[in-house]
């Protein structure tokens, strides 16, 4: 699909403005859950600068008759990041209870607000929530315009293709045009597919084509080739980048062009390097006691799969304390 046949962001956006420049292509960070705290974001922004950055999910709490966010969630909630714009992400259920969490937000400053409906690991609270909340598609009708008028800023919404069909998000882009969501962010597999198989971004070119809102693609988009055929393909809007960025933040300057799309080995080794040095004096802030840290660390391993850094990568998760870790990640260079 050319670009000049693509449908003007522009004509979707009623209430305030996109969190990103109108004729750029945004490439953003993922919300991943217990990996892209405020630790973690701050590296990417004084890295590689992605366009937006999202916060962990911020649980809605349905029961609480006054409070809906918790005190810690309200004390990161902020405009920006580093002049980079931050999007809140809320999970819950539960009109009343959504409406009153995003005013909340809102009242601790947030200025672009994000509703998950695609984390697909089952109940976070006592009712649907994330992907859930696509099995009862009647409580959307009630749900997503009642957002739309509490918020003042940006609202967006990120989601699967649908709870076990494809299909279902096309039945939901008309409530998602008439309501004046400001952008979509698709990841093109189905709850119920977690993350087995593989995202089919032949479905988000069907959305693309099929509405006016700009999408932002999502899913398995892990090397620089990847993510250019992901936009020339599919006439997405931008991109946001989870695992593939955890595992190589780089991804954001290899897809600008600004390092080399397929890295060697050295190269490759001086960013892991680097990476892990940084995160390691960041959660040192964040975090308490050795423990805490390592295990905090360890988990961008989840996401690598290189097979010239398994002997190290092995080294450091066996790392019992900080100077262990330290020692085994000088085997880099």
């Amino acid at each position: 699909m050319n670009r000049e046949e693509m449908p003007s962001p522009a004509a979707a956006v009623v209430h305030g403005r996109l969190p990103w420049q109108r004729g750029e292509t945004p490439l953003m960070l993922a919300p991943m859950q217990g990996v892209t705290n405020r630790a973690m974001r701050s590296l990417f922004i004084d890295w590689v600068r992605p366009d937006v950055v999202f916060t962990e999910f911020m649980r809605v709490n349905a029961a609480a008759p006054i409070r809906r966010l918790s005190a810690g969630d309200l004390r990161e909630i902020t405009a920006s990041e580093g002049d980079v714009p931050l999007v809140v992400q809320l999970i819950g259920h539960g009109r009343e209870a959504l409406v009153s969490a995003a005013q909340a937000a809102q009242a601790a400053g947030a200025v672009h607000i994000n509703l998950n409906m695609g984390c697909p690991f089952g109940r976070m609270t006592s009712g649907l929530t994330g992907g859930g909340m696509l099995q009862r598609p009647e409580d959307l009708a009630e749900i997503i315009p009642a957002l739309r008028r509490a918020i003042d800023g940006t609202f967006s919404i990120k989601l699967r293709a649908g709870y076990d069909d494809h299909g279902q998000i096309f039945d939901l882009l008309p409530l998602f045009e008439t309501a004046s969501v400001d952008f979509l962010v698709l990841h093109p597999r189905t709850v119920v597919q977690k993350y087995g198989g593989a995202a089919d971004h032949a479905v988000t070119a069907q959305v693309v084509r099929h509405t006016r809102l700009p999408v932002i693609a999502n899913g398995d988009i892990r090397s620089a080739a990847v993510g250019l055929r992901v936009l020339h393909e599919t006439g997405a809007a931008g991109l946001m980048l989870g695992r593939g960025a955890i595992a190589d933040p780089l991804l954001f300057e290899r897809l600008r062009g600004g390092a080399n799309a397929e890295p060697d080995q050295d190269e490759r080794a001086a960013m892991l390097h680097h990476y892990l040095r940084e995160l390691l004096a960041r959660y040192g802030e964040l975090f308490c006691g050795d423990a805490q840290v390592l295990a905090k660390i360890k988990e961008v391993f989840n996401f690598m799969d290189d097979p010239f850094f398994e002997k190290t990568i092995r080294q450091l998760r066996k790392a019992k304390n900080i100077q262990a870790f330290a020692t085994a990640l000088n085997g880099l260079g």
